[in-house]
């Protein structure tokens, strides 16, 4: 196991009837921006439950934060904090608006351009240097809610870039699962796949020491399988929404990175197609996460037979053998999720898109990829183009 540091500050907050917990955890005497999406939270009774919480509060609100939220959006909240003075943020949403209010939380108090907290990959560490925010979940996808991470498209240049640092954990998070009720079908489709592909990202990589973190992603994974098509048809089953919200924290709150190599290859080149299409996050990671495992067979196999037999109770004659298998039960698996695992499926314009991401990539920088730093351009070429 290699040397880690853990550190998560958040206070977070689970169960039926959180939300009126809000007026113990919100400062006092401190003005408010209050950002949300596109407005779900008026039809499914959030935004009121908020309301009444924060009776006697100063709140501004913001609204409008795209699903991968833009930083030419943001950057108007974070000149409202900045003429209105205010002290506190609280996002309300999910993944995207809880990733939009990171980066306004850093971006208020950055010593220069803030598109370089995006494009330099700067870490925000100073916890004086960032406005304090907290989140009420609405939607169990990314892990945002408990951890300090988050994705930021740029409209200017098609960009989708990673940010974060330890400042960015949110102060408190509300996650109560009754929320996922109203939610549409394809949201709820796309954070379980979502959740899925962020445990394969810190666990598919080769055999290592680490035990009991891969004891941890792999009950994760066995749960969702159990419950990802059945929360899809029943949301209102609160056992399975629970476990469901629970499951999706727990993807990406940190603890399973801890002591093990990571992938995040896959979500790289994903970011690229959402960049470039406008194709759902969660879809991205459906289309390029099973070819980058036959891309990279080689160097996974053993980790994939592994997964194989302790997730889908996979049996073979060879490693190779139960790779194989355990490729082909994930890609049953994100049909039964709804995903298309085609490019083409998701988009007629996608003959030069290897050309385009191979081209970025190497502009970047980005010639080692994965957890052994191996995928290589060519190997990212070869990724895209049998995802078409």
């Amino acid at each position: 196991m290699t040397n880690f540091e853990l550190y998560n500050p958040t206070n977070y907050v689970f169960g039926k009837g959180q939300i009126s917990k809000l007026k113990e955890l919100a400062p006092a005497n401190t003005k408010i921006l209050l950002t949300y999406g596109g407005g779900s939270i008026f039809k499914n009774g959030v935004y009121e439950q908020v309301k009444t919480a924060l009776a006697g509060h100063e709140i501004i609100e913001f609204g409008g934060i795209e699903p991968n939220p833009r930083y030419e959006t943001l950057m108007k909240a974070v000149e409202i904090i900045k003429e209105q003075n205010i002290g506190f943020i609280l996002a309300v949403g999910g993944g995207s608006v809880i990733d939009g209010t990171k980066f306004i939380s850093a971006a208020v108090k950055y010593n220069g351009n803030p598109i370089e907290i995006l494009q330099k990959r700067i870490l925000t560490k100073d916890i004086n240097a960032v406005i304090p925010f907290g989140s009420i979940l609405t939607l169990p996808a990314t892990g945002s809610e408990m951890n300090s991470g988050g994705v930021i498209t740029i409209n200017e240049t098609q960009e989708k870039l990673a940010f974060g640092g330890s400042a960015l954990f949110p102060k408190f998070s509300i996650c109560d699962p009754t929320v996922i009720e109203s939610l549409p079908k394809r949201q709820l489709q796309n954070g379980v796949v979502d959740a899925f592909t962020h445990v394969l990202e810190q666990y598919l990589t080769y055999p290592h020491d680490a035990l009991l973190q891969d004891r941890i992603a792999e009950s994760i994974l066995q749960t969702l399988v159990e419950i990802g098509p059945s929360v899809v048809e029943e949301p209102t089953n609160y056992k399975l929404a629970s476990n469901f919200m629970w499951c999706a924290t727990m993807a990406l709150n940190g603890l399973i990175q801890k002591g093990v190599p990571s992938d995040w290859a896959t979500h790289m080149i994903g970011h690229e197609l959402t960049a470039l299409y406008e194709i759902d996050h969660a879809r991205t990671l459906a289309i390029i996460g099973p070819n980058l495992y036959r891309v990279m067979f080689d160097t996974k196999k053993e980790k994939l037979a592994q997964y194989g037999e302790r997730v889908f109770g996979i049996t073979g004659n060879s490693i190779e053998d139960k790779a194989e298998k355990a490729i082909e039960k994930t890609t049953e698996f994100l049909h039964k999720m709804g995903m298309l695992t085609r490019l083409s499926e998701n988009t007629d314009q996608f003959e030069n898109t290897a050309d385009f991401i191979v081209k970025r990539f190497e502009e970047r920088g980005w010639l080692a990829l994965g957890e052994k730093q191996n995928i290589t351009p060519e190997k990212v070429r070869a990724i895209v183009e049998m995802s078409y």
